[in-house]
């Protein structure tokens, strides 16, 4: 888009004209001036992804392309989990942790050859990122910051493969989560199609050429207007995150907070002979604290930043919360003492109010395959 990254003023995506045009309530967001809602609300954006399908702009996040010889050696230092088994067209989810351990970003690893990788960032760490990668990649490594020239929609919801096949009948696409082929054709667009989302939902992210995005939005809607297909923005991209349980970093991941407090050990392969942060994480051991759910009980929303009491002394604070739509109560991540369990009897301060909420397990919401949902 030829805009000046180091210019303080919001950047447009190439899709801000249509979200404009929709009628979107647009706001500053990661250095974006992004959609938060359209006209029918961000309840009925939520449960059109449960139900059907819904359409978001992703493009202000950040992609970094990584190619020669020792690509893979750089990621397997950046990055906590282990890429060295991934086969092409496999995508994995890891974070980059700084030498205290704690998180730079949570990222997706895309691998295309050997030695030839993408990793897409979040918009708001995104030149942070790029000069952290830059610092740490080893000789031999090409690192190309593509996010200008990248267009990225998300089309989620238990419809989207119908929606998608029935706009480019006959193009294969990803049969398995976290997998990708690297080029698709859909409605003439050539775009990058992945079996990969932020919803808890089935569904798809397409990267094409940003000049190109605005085409490949109109016809995503226009076939899938008879699936019930609407545009969605950041409202419900959050709500359905943490229905899912999905961390946001900022909240549940942070400089602050390590992956293995934010309960994402299974991506942390301590076995690796070494990545950035390792040796801090060990030193640390086992977690003091660590991200759980709360159902709140009582009357109110926990909101980022309440603290969090078990037996009347303070045991964490909420790092999200909100009424979650589809569950019909409200709920919370937050980050707790780590002997505070499962099925426990909590209180919240909402503004100088306690609110009883029960600790449960996550996620809140989880979609199983016949497309009914586990609550």
């Amino acid at each position: 888009m030829g805009t000046d990254l180091n210019s303080d003023r919001p950047r447009k995506t190439p899709l801000y004209v249509a979200h404009v045009a929709a009628g979107g309530q647009i706001v500053p967001f990661a250095g974006y001036l992004m959609p938060v809602q359209y006209g029918e609300g961000v309840i009925a954006e939520h449960m059109a992804v449960r139900e059907r399908a819904g359409l978001f702009d992703v493009s202000h996040m950040g992609e970094a392309d990584f190619s020669g010889p020792s690509a893979l050696d750089t990621l397997q230092a950046l990055c906590t989990n282990e890429l060295s088994g991934m086969a092409d067209g496999q995508i994995k989810y890891a974070v980059l942790c700084d030498e205290h351990g704690g998180a730079v970003d949570d990222v997706l690893v895309y691998r295309f050859t050997g030695d030839h990788y993408l990793m897409v960032l979040n918009a708001a760490n995104h030149e942070k990122d790029i000069a952290w990668i830059q610092a740490h990649r080893k000789e031999g490594t090409v690192v190309a910051d593509t996010s200008e020239q990248v267009g990225q929609i998300a089309l989620q919801g238990p419809r989207a493969e119908e929606i998608l096949s029935a706009l480019a009948p006959g193009q294969p696409l990803p049969a398995k989560n976290y997998t990708f082929l690297p080029e698709g054709v859909i409605a003439g667009v050539r775009c990058l199609i992945s079996r990969t989302g932020y919803t808890g939902e089935d569904g798809f992210e397409l990267y094409c050429a940003a000049g190109e995005t605005a085409a490949l939005w109109r016809a995503l809607l226009e076939a899938g207007a008879p699936f019930g297909l609407i545009p969605c923005g950041l409202g419900a991209r959050d709500t359905l995150r943490l229905e899912a349980a999905m961390p946001l970093y900022g909240h549940e991941l942070s400089s602050e907070i390590t992956p293995l407090e934010a309960g994402l050990g299974f991506f942390v392969k301590m076995e690796k002979p070494d990545f950035i942060g390792k040796s801090a994480l060990a030193e640390r051991g086992a977690p003091v604290r660590k991200r759980m759910g709360l159902r709140v009980t009582g009357r109110g929303i926990a909101r980022e930043g309440y603290a969090v009491y078990a037996d009347g002394v303070e045991a964490g604070l909420v790092t999200s919360g909100t009424m979650a739509p589809c569950l019909g109560y409200p709920i919370a991540m937050a980050m707790l003492d780590a002997g505070v369990a499962i099925g426990a009897r909590v209180e919240i301060d909402v503004r100088g109010r306690r609110v009883e909420a029960e600790v449960i397990k996550l996620p809140f919401y989880k979609r199983v395959k016949s497309g009914k949902s586990e609550k």
